[in-house]
């Protein structure tokens, strides 16, 4: 058994089903801007299938599945950038 920490690479194996858990402020415009984000990084992201929702228990916030076909880590590193870096996204998993 080696020492060395398994990569994502180890785990996953290109291309497979990723699914990508945002949450965020509960505003309409939260759904739209992961989409968009989502969207401009994986061709075949659908959002009328690809995405589910469920809102917090006092309605404050709202977590949102996106599954994607990821294709590599770089790909998956876009995405998590990009929705770490919008200001109504609190947390991605």
């Amino acid at each position: 058994m080696s020492d060395q920490p398994l990569t994502l690479e180890d785990v996953l194996k290109f291309p497979c089903s990723f699914t990508i858990k945002i949450m965020g402020v509960n505003v309409p415009e939260l759904i739209s801007e992961v989409v968009a984000i989502v969207g401009s990084k994986s061709s075949s992201f659908d959002p009328q299938q690809d995405i589910v929702t469920k809102l917090s228990r006092n309605g404050n916030y709202l977590s949102v599945n996106a599954t994607i076909m990821a294709e590599s880590r770089q790909q998956l590193d876009e995405i998590y950038l990009a929705l770490n870096n919008h200001e109504l996204v609190k947390i991605t998993l």
